[in-house]
């Protein structure tokens, strides 16, 4: 085993490189350190039970999902020391890659499955632990098979083209936490001030999270008469978000956000004022609605029809790598090994094309069986229906992979739950066209959901991984193939704390747990499954539209679509991190210097991801056990709360920026 070299992240890791030249990773496809150990296996698949137990209870409890990947791998480092030999760099990325699996699991799980608690179909036809656990093994599985043919182009192909954020925050504490030194101190400094910024909010209360206009005379009369309102999101880790992401994606986003909050909603409301009835699925007249309830009544169809076309979009743009990547299995199929056949490197090995074909069939058996004979049975025509609902969840899982791939490489946040709701509204249209309504309509679409749901989260979540992966130098090959395990295991418990909970809690009555996304989902299946459903095509025509014509004219059409479809307060303090990114790349003539300081920034940024991810963790706890009372101070309950608010944020960002700066040369 040859020495490991102690060092910061190489040259080029969030460039675009000059053609012909490869990224060299942390640790080189020749170097052999351990990766797949006993410990590094046993301490994920332990990071995935409790996780997952953690992020379906909060996720359940609280209405609060947090993203498990983050506090992790600071656990992998944190724990590091308490062994004789420190575990390895790629240890620790087995350790983040099998333990992650369970945020992105519950995710699928909890948006959608505890719609049949709230629907009561659990007592009418019946739901228990193996239906919890099939259908979030079958997700899970599904978005990693589907998602491997897509590695090389989104991790190696794409390398520099897509910011990654999250990946790059996970990154960092990695390798701080290998190199320790000055780049931890770093990394420990921001995330401390990130977390303290975050807990201030979260559970002190000292401020609002979130500024708007309405604070000002003039805000809340453009408000009133206009519906036109701007708000923004101060948490740290939002803008530690913005400034990896970058100005160029970030002014994107924003301006889809800006089309869907000072264009669109400003419209609808003009023109409701004249409309005398409830327009589609609204619950009151547009006149009566706020600017926030116009958005989530029609507007966000919009973004959902964007979302989807922009799919579509990057599905034709890929058709290439797709077809040769399916072409390849399948020649691997019924070809055999050539003698002193070039072997792959190390750090490019995937699973082989043939096995991901295989298995991919395997799968899809196992979804018409669990259809056929399990959830459909009782009704007429089991198998034929069975086959359309497997249908159903291949094409969908398939068309949104590259979706939700494409958006945590862009954003960092997967618009999962829109991509379900889309799912919901084409499988109820679809079983209903095929004779299937009432409750087992509703109870196989929001099946067909949670498989769909879950593989979409997991597709999303374990490019991330990869991109970690490729950073670092690991071995793709198992990473894919550990992380079935992480699946299995978060699968299995999230389906014993949804059980768990309805017995103690219940999703209905007046202490029911929230499960805000579940009463969703619950919400807009029960109108499909009746005769005459109403279904914002028009809406979604116009999203799709809009995605078009961004393709035309050269602007990333998922990025706008996102910023369309993701609430405004949390795309206007992106702007403002990637503008911090943009001065502070530029604040030197001396190339060299501009990108340390620039470095830096990243470095601060991650900090402020991270420590914002383990307070939200710890807020959540304390939120419910009733700690917050022994620190609240309320003030964000008050009239002070929205100024303090900006002017902590301002504050944070003049950090952001002079801290940044603070790179020498040298360093």
């Amino acid at each position: 085993m040859q020495k490991q070299e102690v060092k910061g992240m190489p040259e080029g890791a969030f460039d675009v490189l000059p053609a012909g030249k490869e990224y060299a990773p942390y640790i080189s496809a020749e170097t052999v350190i351990p990766e797949v150990t006993s410990r590094s296996v046993i301490l994920g698949l332990i990071m995935a039970i409790v996780f997952s137990a953690a992020s379906a209870f909060l996720g359940l409890k609280i209405g609060q999902v947090f993203e498990a990947a983050i506090p992790i791998a600071i656990i992998a480092v944190g724990v590091s020391p308490l062994f004789k030999r420190r575990n390895t760099i790629l240890e620790n990325v087995i350790i983040q890659s099998i333990g992650a699996a369970s945020g992105v699991v519950v995710a699928g799980a909890i948006f959608t499955l505890p719609a049949l608690f709230i629907l009561g179909l659990d007592k009418t036809i019946g739901f228990d632990l193996f239906k919890i656990f099939i259908v979030s093994f079958l997700g899970g599985t599904l978005g990693v098979l589907f998602l491997i043919p897509f590695r090389k182009y989104f991790v190696k192909e794409m390398h520099g083209h897509f910011p990654f954020p999250e990946a790059t925050a996970t990154t960092q504490v990695l390798v701080a936490g290998e190199k320790g030194g000055d780049q931890a101190k770093i990394l420990v400094k921001s995330m401390i001030i990130g977390g303290v910024f975050d807990f201030m909010v979260h559970s002190v209360g000292a401020f609002n999270e979130v500024f708007t206009t309405r604070i000002f005379g003039f805000g809340r009369a453009i408000s009133e008469k206009a519906r036109i309102v701007f708000k923004m999101d101060v948490l740290s880790a939002v803008l530690g978000l913005g400034y990896i992401i970058g100005l160029k994606y970030t002014a994107i986003i924003a301006a889809g956000s800006l089309l869907s909050w000072f264009l669109l909603v400003p419209v609808i409301y003009y023109f409701g004022q004249y409309i005398p009835q409830i327009v589609g699925n609204g619950s009151q007249l547009i006149s009566a609605m706020s600017a926030e309830e116009i958005f989530r009544t029609y507007v966000r169809f919009i973004g959902i029809g964007a979302i989807a076309m922009a799919g579509i979009i990057g599905i034709l743009k890929s058709s290439k790598i797709i077809v040769q990547a399916f072409g390849m299995g399948f020649k691997q199929m019924f070809r055999k090994p050539v003698a002193g056949e070039a072997q792959v490197p190390r750090t490019q090995a995937d699973m082989n094309m043939k096995h991901v074909i295989l298995l991919l069939g395997l799968t899809i058996l196992v979804v018409w069986a669990f259809f056929t004979f399990s959830v459909l049975s009782p009704v007429p025509h089991p198998f034929r229906l069975g086959l359309i609902a497997t249908v159903t969840v291949f094409v969908i899982s398939f068309l949104f992979t590259s979706v939700a791939a494409r958006a945590i490489a862009i954003v960092g946040t997967n618009p999962v739950s829109g991509m379900t709701m889309m799912t919901l509204i084409l499988s109820s249209l679809v079983l209903v066209g095929a004779g299937l309504s009432g409750q087992f309509g509703m109870y196989a679409a929001l099946l067909i959901g949670g498989v769909v749901c879950t593989a979409l989260s997991m597709s999303g979540g374990f490019i991330t991984d990869l991109k970690i992966g490729y950073w670092l130098g690991s071995t793709p090959l198992k990473q894919q193939k550990y992380k079935f395990l992480g699946i299995l295991l978060s699968a299995l418990t999230v389906g014993l704390v949804i059980l768990l909970l309805n017995k103690t809690y219940g999703f209905t009555g007046s202490a029911a747990l929230s499960a805000p996304q579940a009463n969703a989902m619950a919400a807009l299946i029960q109108p499909l499954m009746n005769p005459g459903a109403q279904v914002p095509w028009l809406l979604y025509g116009v999203g799709i539209l809009t995605a078009l014509i961004m393709e035309l004219i050269g602007v990333p059409p998922l990025a706008f679509a996102l910023g369309m479809y993701i609430p405004l307060e949390l795309n206007t303090p992106l702007v403002v991190g990637g503008l911090i990114a943009h001065l502070v790349a530029r604040s030197s003539r001396d190339k060299g210097l501009a990108t340390k300081r620039y470095d830096k920034g990243i470095l601060i940024a991650s900090g402020f991801i991270a420590g914002g991810a383990i307070i939200g963790v710890i807020a959540a706890i304390m939120k419910y056990l009733d700690l917050e009372r022994f620190v609240r101070l309320g003030w964000a309950d008050t009239s002070k709360g929205e100024p303090i608010a900006l002017a902590m944020f301002i504050l944070l960002s003049i950090y952001l920026y002079i801290d940044s700066r603070r790179a020498k040369k040298e360093d």
